[in-house]
């Protein structure tokens, strides 16, 4: 054999035997694991896959790189890699950072969201409503008479301690009264209803912004006649400059066997009586010929603490028969209309004057009446004035035979 010939031959086989080992190497995951931990980036030698994931400052550090330019040459991991990219610039801008991140990058901030923090408890606001606690309407231990007067409650902590009393009262006088108007019409014998109509008036006394509040509580004063401890009316006795805590104070001591503490809530210097006028004038100008009663209730205007029943409400109701119940009924939360009397010098309303809201409620009230309305007349019907224009313009109606 040709000595150039054999010498080609092993030359030959020693390559490929090297190609071979490379190739197993390649294959082997030690190998694979230790490049990919080593370096990111594939070369014409092969694929390495990253099976580590990478930083987000190892994103920002790579960038991508292309294969050797020769196909013959067996590269060496650690040094022969070129930061160049296919597409990009040449090597003299390896060290410029791409803006687009990596399309697997994850967000810049927290995908997990915080929860909430706790808000303060307080009252509810319900947007169109006066601003108020409505949740002291229904107090705990609390019940409600039938006809929404008044609150009550036997609860033994509020007639055996003075501090939880006080508080009870100046929390309850924090909240007013609901006064209404009730317009209704009858005729013949007065067992059928032409109309029942109903108005609140309590958004009246209180203003939108609380700084300007003006109500108040107020004890009987030195010879004012009131029920100050006994069954009957009386201008005894007197606590002085002792004010609400002293009658609390003496409730609480009181040894009778049914004894009640009532705080009252009250409306000041509505002028109900013109109100009343502009009503009955409207109601004759549209040919009403029946009887029409106009009246001024206000609910939700007591709370009553009474001491609770030794035996049973049957036992106490006798004994209260037999031997009467001491009342204490010399406090008042006031909620003034307005600082003084219609027509008075200096008058200033909470919210509007009897006038203006009378202008505003005409035509509102005109034709629920001329449609027989039976119930709340409400910011609904208002609206419907103001902007559709309902119950203007309306003069008469039939009103049909009598019965």
């Amino acid at each position: 054999m040709d000595p150039s010939a054999s010498s080609a031959s092993e030359e030959k086989a020693r390559l490929q035997e090297h190609y071979e080992q490379q190739a197993l190497a390649a294959s082997s995951p030690s190998h694979e694991l230790s490049l990919s931990l080593s370096s990111p980036r594939s070369t014409s030698g092969g694929s390495f896959t990253n099976t580590v994931p990478m930083t987000e400052e190892e994103l920002e550090d790579s960038s991508p790189i292309a294969s050797p330019p020769s196909s013959h040459h067996i590269p060496h991991h650690s040094s022969s890699l070129s930061p160049t990219s296919g597409a990009g610039p040449s090597s003299s801008s390896s060290n410029h950072r791409s803006t687009t991140p990596p399309p697997y990058s994850g967000p810049s901030t927290s995908s997990i969201q915080e929860p909430p923090s706790p808000q303060p408890k307080g009252p509810q606001k319900y947007p169109g409503l006066p601003k108020l606690d409505y949740r002291l309407y229904s107090p705990p231990l609390f019940e409600l008479s039938a006809d929404k007067t008044t609150i009550k409650s036997s609860a033994p902590y509020l007639s055996t301690n003075v501090t939880a009393m006080v508080s009870l009262i100046r929390a309850q006088s924090t909240i007013p009264p609901k006064p209404q108007v009730h317009i209704t019409g009858k005729r013949g014998s007065g067992s059928k209803v032409d109309f029942a109509i109903k108005l609140n008036l309590m958004p009246l006394l209180v203003p939108d912004d609380p700084r300007q509040r003006i109500d108040y509580i107020r004890c009987v004063a030195e010879g004012e006649v009131a029920l100050r401890g006994g069954t009957k009316p009386s201008v005894e006795p007197e606590v002085g400059d002792g004010g609400l805590e002293e009658w609390v104070r003496r409730f609480v001591e009181d040894t009778r066997s049914v004894k009640s503490f009532t705080l009252e809530r009250v409306v000041a210097n509505l002028d109900v009586n013109w109100l009343e006028g502009q009503i009955r004038s409207m109601i004759a100008s549209i040919g009403y010929k029946g009887i029409v009663s106009v009246t001024f209730p206000v609910t939700h205007a007591k709370v009553v603490v009474q001491n609770p029943d030794r035996v049973n409400k049957f036992f106490t109701s006798v004994t209260t028969l037999i031997t009467g119940k001491n009342k204490y009924e010399v406090v008042k939360a006031v909620w003034p209309f307005a600082t003084h009397k219609n027509g008075e010098p200096g008058r200033r309303c909470v919210v509007q004057s009897e006038e203006t809201w009378w202008r505003e409620w005409r035509d509102v009230v005109r034709y629920a009446i001329a449609t027989k309305r039976q119930g709340w007349v409400t910011n609904e019907d208002k609206l419907e004035s103001i902007m559709e224009g309902v119950g203007k313009g309306l003069s008469t109606v039939d009103w049909g035979p009598e019965y």
